[in-house]
């Protein structure tokens, strides 16, 4: 279950990055979440973050369980 977590926020992270990125450096937002929703840039903002925490805590928590 915590590689699924760590997976999930990776992709979830890198989406929201895309997405800030695009708007930023580029005419539009990158990555495959624009092609389903128009999200606004903070919006990307907070899927970046709250994919950064999703991957943090699987990856940490796999961390764990291999010392255990």
């Amino acid at each position: 279950m915590k590689e699924i977590v760590a997976v999930i926020g990776w992709v979830a992270g890198i989406q929201g990055v895309l997405g800030v990125a695009g708007r930023i450096f580029g005419d539009g937002p990158w990555g495959l979440l624009h092609k389903w929703w128009e999200i606004p840039t903070a919006g990307y903002a907070v899927i970046a973050v709250a994919g950064a925490v999703l991957a943090v805590y699987g990856e940490t928590a796999k961390t764990r369980a291999k010392q255990v």
